[in-house]
């Protein structure tokens, strides 16, 4: 697994600071410069003073943004320079309390987006950032403020923000408007067709009703939006049902995402009440994909080993499990699919997962 955590030799600061790692030449005031690499343990000089980050030799730290932090023995990788995965995790509060969730919710919230700022600006030409939680909205204000801030300094830079969707209000369409559809696609998830269940999967009640009003308001304004949908047992036969409610309730989205469960947080506690083993039984899922494609929904399938998807639906399901979280198996070492198939998350046990997957 790769490492988002670099143990460092601990700052005389007493504020959060980011850097960039430079192997030759420094491009801005936050750029850090390699000046001696040994054994693991790289030196940088930052205005005179000495960094020491420690690393295997294998791994390249050529242009990634760190995050330090007082007293701490340990940096985060903010931005890796040369992966497409950069999600920046903007709060761990959450108002939702979601079966499934992979990221359970925290009552305490550490602002960092004056540092999550200053680490997008310095981030490769054309990154595509995630932001998530836990619930970014409900620090709207400053979530609005950082992605002004990013918007006018780096306008090439475009961003993945996963929201429950129960926060947006009618005072918000400049906001939308002024930072354009073509910069920010909103990840929201819609569980079921109908109130109960999905207001059940969540854990809110009037989560449903919130949540349409908001979809609504997106639309008006504009909003790229990916609806995405866990595919678990609590919702499998409402699949279809879900897909005749877009078709005719919600055919703005730019994209329906069909997800496997994750094996973490409250997806690994309720593992067995929510896993829904499609590589033994794909028919339901298949007729919700069908009835979307036939009404011109633009449909994907995230987290599906390909071993797990019929042929004729493979074309629906890229690689999109981040690359510091996954992994294959044994049996994928010698598998024609592995260049294009996106693996299994890190914590996936085969011992409780899909039954039939190893085979192309």
């Amino acid at each position: 697994m790769i490492e988002l955590r670099l143990i460092v030799d601990p700052l005389p600061i007493t504020e959060p600071m980011v850097l960039r790692l430079q192997d030759e030449q420094a491009q801005s005031e936050h750029d850090a410069i390699l000046i001696h690499k040994e054994d693991g343990r790289r030196e940088y000089d930052y205005n005179g003073f000495s960094l020491v980050v420690h690393a295997p030799e294998t791994i390249d730290l050529q242009g990634d943004v760190l995050l330090f932090l007082p007293g701490r023995k340990t940096a985060h990788r903010l931005i890796r320079a040369n992966s497409p995965h950069n999600t920046f995790l903007l709060t761990e509060q959450c108002d939702q309390l979601c079966v499934m969730c992979s990221q359970p919710p925290k009552k305490n919230h550490n602002d960092f987006f004056d540092q999550f700022a200053l680490a997008a600006t310095l981030a490769p030409a054309g990154a595509y950032i995630g932001l998530s939680g836990g619930e970014p909205l409900l620090h709207k204000g400053r979530l609005f403020e950082f992605l002004s801030v990013v918007a006018s300094s780096r306008p090439d830079l475009r961003f993945h923000i996963l929201t429950n969707g129960q926060h947006f209000s009618t005072d918000d369409e400049s906001f939308l408007t002024n930072i354009g559809s073509e910069r920010i696609l909103w990840g929201i998830p819609l569980y079921a067709p109908e109130r109960e269940l999905h207001d059940l999967i969540v854990g809110k009640s009037g989560a449903f009703e919130r949540l349409q009003q908001s979809l609504a308001f997106l639309a008006r304004s504009g909003a790229a939006i990916e609806l995405r949908t866990v595919v678990m047992k609590q919702n499998w036969a409402a699949l279809p049902a879900l897909s005749d409610y877009l078709a005719t309730r919600l055919p703005f989205i730019r994209n329906w995402a069909l997800m496997q469960l994750e094996s973490i947080g409250y997806g690994r506690m309720n593992w067995d009440k929510c896993f829904q083993d499609t590589s033994v039984d794909f028919d339901t899922l298949a007729t919700a994909l069908n009835r979307s494609i036939a009404r011109g929904i633009d449909v994907s399938l995230f987290n599906f080993p390909l071993c797990s998807v019929p042929e004729n639906y493979r074309h629906l399901a890229p690689s999109t499990i981040s690359d510091w979280k996954r992994k294959y198996l044994p049996q994928c070492s010698d598998c024609g699919l592995r260049a294009t198939c996106g693996g299994f998350f890190e914590w996936y046990s085969h011992e409780k997962g899909f039954m039939r997957v190893g085979t192309s």
